[in-house]
């Protein structure tokens, strides 16, 4: 497998990226407070996600990552669904907001908190949780997760809680699936390769693809535990494929 060349070029695109990235959420964020009083929850959503898309174009133009998306048929229309994908990078919290939008995403409270970026996250209401409570954070996942379900807004949820490097699938957990079937709601798994160009904990953005695979919606007739072995299943297994393709195609580092 051809390894990237990390080059002192391809460091100061990354670092370029990073100040731009940066100073965008910044200008965005303010701007975002300022009229948030003024839009619905969707307008709120479409503005704040312009920084999303603007990210995606600087992601592209300035680092060579493209953006590969399989199973745009299996997104549901007007029916909000509990989305569960791996979680490797930054990259995905950003653009699985524009294919399901509005979405609410589970994330730790302390994001909220970052200077800018996160007070301009606590406009897209997401569903804050303290996890060094892990009983409140599961009350406040159910409890919370399905109001946001009941009001149309999809619920977006990091199974492993934490990034896993590229090609790895951490443990799951059951929330995503106990939140599906005590509101009623089906399950739309993805899985994707981004840590291959966007690293966790990294200054470096790869050129390469970025694939997402988006499978079938999954129903909660067996129960909160061979749902959570589905969904599971399918993750790690996609998970895998891409990472063998990435690897026979050399766009992996």
């Amino acid at each position: 497998m051809k390894e990237t060349n990390i080059t002192p070029a391809l460091w100061l695109r990354s670092l370029l990226f990073f100040i731009l990235y940066n100073l965008m959420g910044i200008v965005h964020s303010l701007v975002s407070l300022a009229l948030a009083p003024f839009q619905t929850r969707e307008q709120r959503h479409r503005f704040v996600n312009h920084w999303t898309r603007a990210t995606m174009w600087l992601l592209r133009r300035l680092n060579g990552v493209e953006i590969e998306v399989e199973g745009r048929e299996n997104l549901p229309r007007d029916e909000p669904v509990v989305i569960m994908a791996n979680h490797q990078s930054e990259w995905e919290t950003f653009y699985l907001q524009l294919l399901i939008s509005p979405q609410a995403t589970v994330l730790k409270r302390e994001l909220l908190w970052v200077p800018f970026f996160g007070w301009a996250l606590a406009l897209l209401e997401p569903i804050a949780i303290d996890r060094g409570k892990p009983v409140n954070a599961l009350k406040t996942l159910l409890r919370v997760g399905k109001q946001r379900l009941d009001q149309g807004v999809s619920v977006v949820i990091y199974p492993e809680g934490t990034r896993q490097p590229p090609g790895q699938v951490g443990r799951f957990n059951a929330g995503g699936a106990r939140l599906a079937c005590q509101a009623g709601r089906r399950v739309l798994p993805m899985a994707h390769n981004a840590g291959d160009c966007w690293p966790a904990r990294s200054l470096l953005r790869k050129p390469g693809r970025i694939r997402l695979v988006i499978g079938e919606p999954m129903d909660c007739a067996g129960g909160v535990e061979e749902l959570t072995v589905r969904v599971e299943q399918w993750i790690r297994e996609t998970a895998t494929s891409l990472m063998a393709e990435s690897a026979r195609t050399g766009s992996r580092s």
